[in-house]
């Protein structure tokens, strides 16, 4: 509702169709007269009379690190992206006045296999943002093998047992390639167009 009416809050993770918020990227922080502290606007129900604020110092202090964060593990290589100028954490960064290349918090790289097995496209587990855009894009249009495995910091998108999406029962819809806002799921060179379910991206 707040995009709606041209007030902007980051939402890398956000899916208007969902029926249940994924709430994982934590950007979406905003601050509500009478709670005591800020919350996550996809979570929050819209109620008459609320007083929302978008930009209040500690508003800005979680989301800020909750980018950070992101980016402490994601694979920053955006000149050699496919996404590049097309990418949701340049697109959050540039609204938010924020640095891609962060010097806060040690850089955790992850050095995962990327899965090139698929005839049609690409996915690069390190670039990641465990959004959860595709896992629902694949329960809804797909095939559903997509899901999240592992906890912490260890979690990824996965397979079953990890295997190749080339074996792994791919409708080849390419609806997870439509909303990745990152260049995780990208199509290979010549495969287009894309079409791309209905998301809050």
């Amino acid at each position: 509702m707040a995009l709606d009416n041209g007030l902007y809050i980051p939402n890398l993770c956000a899916v208007r169709e969902a029926s249940t918020p994924f709430a994982s990227c934590r950007l979406c922080f905003v601050e509500i007269e009478g709670r005591s502290a800020p919350v996550t606007a996809c979570t929050e129900p819209v109620s008459d009379g609320m007083t929302v604020r978008l930009n209040t110092p500690p508003v800005k202090r979680l989301r800020n690190t909750a980018f950070e964060l992101l980016l402490s593990h994601h694979k920053l290589d955006c000149v050699h992206c496919a996404k590049n100028k097309k990418c949701g954490l340049q697109q959050t960064a540039t609204q938010l006045g924020l640095k891609l290349k962060s010097k806060r918090f040690r850089r955790i790289p992850r050095n995962l296999p990327v899965d090139s097995s698929h005839t049609l496209f690409t996915y690069d587990p390190n670039k990641c943002i465990l959004c959860g855009k595709c896992v629902w894009a694949c329960q809804v249009q797909g095939s559903g093998i997509l899901d999240f495995a592992y906890r912490g910091i260890e979690t990824v998108v996965s397979t079953f047992s990890g295997m190749p999406l080339a074996e792994a029962g791919c409708t080849a819809c390419l609806a997870c390639v439509g909303v990745c806002p990152v260049g995780s799921l990208v199509a290979k060179t010549g495969v287009g167009p894309i079409f791309i379910p209905r998301a809050g991206i």
